[in-house]
């Protein structure tokens, strides 16, 4: 399969009707593309650094209900290999002047930026000990299978995201998070003794 073809082609709609979607991976289609974790595309093994090319390959891109991420180019179809997830968000915008009223907008390796709220929630596994390093993510969009493709925080939006963290309390458990969109997002866990810096939030 030639990678040129692809520079001038429209990419098709996001969706895999035509593909048999089955639990014998080997027995479906692979096209030779893998995603490294610092969101570099390789084809063959050789990283693809033509922007353009690199934005019309994500727009193919779609996740099944096994959780597998297809291309779908104009001309095929097939999985293709992603460590961890497929976009990297390298940049922080944030407006307004409250904590409750500011909106927080990320900009993906790619270019796409997904302001954080409701349909682009900060996913994170904040509850953990506090000497535990937490990665949070950012949805995206779901993919045709239900299942999410996301971008991973940057370790720079990570310190941005945390000189902007407040108390706050989830469920009864006091934590530090941020608010985006009149939406509070945990990052990680707060000492006991900070519960009450929450906002009398907690119970």
């Amino acid at each position: 399969m030639s990678i040129e073809p692809y520079e001038t082609l429209a990419p098709s709609p996001i969706g895999l009707d035509d593909v048999a979607l089955c639990d014998d991976e080997a027995a479906l289609p692979h096209l030779p593309f893998h995603i490294q974790r610092d969101g570099t595309w390789l084809y063959r093994g050789t990283p693809i650094r033509r922007k353009a090319m690199l934005c019309l390959f994500a727009s193919c891109l779609d996740r099944d209900q096994q959780g597998r991420y297809w291309l779908q180019t104009p001309t095929e179809a097939g999985i293709i290999g992603v460590e961890d997830v497929p976009f990297l968000a390298v940049e922080l915008d944030f407006k307004g002047c409250s904590q409750r009223d500011q909106t927080l907008c990320l900009r993906t390796n790619l270019d796409e930026v997904f302001c954080i709220g409701e349909d682009h929630p900060l996913l994170c596994e904040w509850d953990r000990p506090a000497d535990v390093a937490t990665v949070p993510y950012i949805h995206m969009r779901a993919g045709t299978g239900g299942q999410p493709i996301m971008a991973r925080i940057s370790r720079a939006v990570l310190f941005e995201l945390a000189a902007l963290a407040v108390p706050g309390c989830v469920a009864g458990e006091p934590c530090l998070g941020v608010w985006s969109r009149g939406m509070f997002f945990p990052l990680s866990r707060l000492p006991e003794e900070g519960c009450a810096e929450a906002e009398g939030v907690c119970g």
